[in-house]
């Protein structure tokens, strides 16, 4: 057997090394062309260096504390995301009660709803003229909403933890769920209990895997919006609000574009930590792991059942309240009017088209996103899984960068850079397949990427010594073993792309809007009839994104995958 052969490569000689070229041709041109033209901007505003917008960056007050509040916030969700997460997983995977994966897998919902439809959902629960309000004054008579959490940083944080826990959940359910519980097991025998057996046995065995997760909530709420934007208000800006802000509201672009390196330097380091400790964990999982059971006694039973009524309340209940408000209607009681007018398009709306359109809109930009996430994904995965050089170590965060860098700069990139031939896309709706591709293509390569390695090395060898093509080798052994990731990624890539909204609200054409662009017009829009319809795409938005995410439960087996 040949020792040079890169483990789990297809040997197809020089087509082979052109494919895996496909997937870095395609970053340099729609991730990094679009980057470096905005540091042109930043960085030679006039066509000559100039570094005032970094020395205004550093030395105005109003920058700075964005900065820090940006820093603190993110630090605070992810200490916050990980407090209730803990618990979650541990319930998951000690324990055996029905509807486990059903819960598993709608809880990992929220994650891929666009902010809009998340900022629709908890004003439909706790909004002045959400169900929580509407029934304490009906209860208790009272002339004003009693509870107040709009524009306040209380809901930026339970916002975030909704968008989030699922994430922490996942990850360290999936790293504990491997592990071998012998060690455990004599540490009880030893006399460890309580909070000395998490403590001395249980937080340094999840070490890894609850910094991974920590740093990936970390930068998903660095880099938060579409929260901020629509929950916050103008009182709170992120590194990421304060980007739109300039570059749309004040067409400030040096400003914007510094401030864009800023955070693009910031998620790279971030980034490049998250892949190692990644790394860390695939080399700490073990094959025996938990086996869960049934809870034995009235302590247990009250374990489990208190992480459901959190799952209940902090996930499930936002977004029961969005789906039963898209059907009410003042004075009408239970209506389907609001999903009748998403046929409609009056006269002076908003709309350049009826939302009924844009639904077809985002479905089809959805399926050339997981055509060309998929194919890309796949040749990305195949290079990752080579032998661990110095090169493929730089190239794991290299593709995982998209994921960190924001949404609003990557469409500010494109609005700058594809102007001109021979890239002149600016104005053309193949735009946002490609947009959403640069972000679903990090989900697609974490589906299929551990199985891939999981094949061993002999199996694809003696294949080959008993006369097998390449081809053969690929079709009859790796696409076999690896297909359930490929499916797993295909829904994946599918739902990011339909719920994609910070690159979309740059780059979408008036008549061509996808659902996300189309809710948050709605919203913006005094009157019944918007915010009805806003809330009527927004639970078919949801429905969607909940089928992708119960067929993958049904798909992914218990404690794998990378996410």
């Amino acid at each position: 057997m040949d020792s040079g052969v890169d483990r789990n490569r297809p040997a197809l000689g020089g087509l082979w090394r052109g494919l895996l070229l496909a997937p870095l041709v395609f970053l340099a041109l729609f991730f990094f062309y679009p980057l470096l033209s905005i540091f042109a901007v930043s960085l030679a505003p006039d066509g000559q260096l100039n570094l005032g917008s970094f020395v205004e960056i550093v030395t105005s007050a109003y920058y700075r504390e964005t900065l820090w509040f940006t820093l603190w916030q993110a630090a605070l969700s992810t200490l916050l995301t990980l407090a209730l997460a803990l618990p979650g997983a541990y319930v998951f995977v000690r324990y055996r009660f029905p509807g486990k994966s059903l819960l598993l897998a709608l809880a990992t919902l929220p994650f891929v709803l666009p902010t809009v439809v998340v900022a629709t959902a908890f004003s439909a629960l706790i909004g002045p003229r959400g169900l929580l309000n509407t029934g304490l004054m009906a209860l208790f008579d009272l002339d004003a909403p009693p509870v107040q959490l709009e524009r306040t940083l209380a809901i930026i944080l339970i916002v975030h933890v909704f968008y989030n826990y699922a994430v922490a959940l996942r990850m360290i359910t999936s790293f504990w769920a491997n592990q071998n519980p012998r060690m455990e097991e004599a540490a009880r025998v030893l006399g460890a209990h309580g909070w000395r057996l998490w403590r001395d046995i249980r937080l340094p065995l999840l070490r890894p895997a609850i910094l991974a997760a920590g740093v990936l909530v970390f930068i998903f709420t660095f880099t938060s919006f579409g929260v901020v934007l629509i929950l916050g208000g103008p009182r709170f800006a992120t590194l990421e609000v304060e980007i739109y802000r300039q570059a749309a509201n004040l067409f400030n672009l040096p400003m914007a574009a510094s401030l864009s390196i800023v955070q693009i330097g910031l998620m790279f380091l971030t980034m490049t930590v998250y892949t190692r400790l990644q790394r860390r964990i695939a080399a700490d999982v073990v094959s025996a792991g938990y086996v869960a059971r049934r809870p034995r006694n009235l302590r247990e039973r009250a374990l489990v059942l208190a992480n459901l009524a959190l799952l209940v309340v902090l996930l499930f209940a936002p977004l029961l309240a969005l789906v039963l408000r898209s059907f009410m209607a003042v004075g009408a009681g239970f209506t389907t009017q609001y999903y009748r007018l998403l046929a409609d398009n009056p006269r002076q709306s908003v709309l350049f088209v009826p939302p009924l359109q844009a639904i077809g809109n985002s479905l089809t930009f959805a399926l050339a996103t997981t055509a060309l996430a998929l194919v890309l994904g796949l040749i990305t995965a195949y290079l990752l899984s080579r032998r661990d050089t110095g090169l493929v170590r730089w190239l794991d965060p290299l593709f995982m960068l998209p994921l960190a860098t924001s949404a609003v700069t990557l469409g500010f990139g494109y609005i700058i850079a594809l102007d001109e031939p021979p890239l002149n896309l600016r104005a053309s709706p193949v735009l946002i397949p490609l947009a959403h591709t640069l972000v679903a293509l990090p989900f697609v390569v974490r589906s299929v990427l551990p199985a891939l390695r999981s094949i061993t090395p002999s199996i694809q060898e003696a294949a080959r010594v008993l006369g097998a093509s390449a081809w053969q080798v690929w079709r009859w052994i790796d696409l076999p073993l690896i297909s359930r990731g490929l499916i797993v990624g295909a829904i994946f890539a599918f739902t990011v792309s339909m719920g994609e909204f910070g690159a979309s609200l740059f780059i979408a054409r008036p008549d061509t809007p996808t659902m996300p662009v189309v809710i948050f017009r709605l919203l913006g829009q005094p009157g019944a009839a918007n915010y009805g319809q806003a809330l009527a795409m927004s639970t078919l938005l949801m429905a969607v994104s909940a089928a992708g995410f119960v067929l993958i439960e049904r798909l992914r087996a218990f404690g794998m995958g990378e996410f």
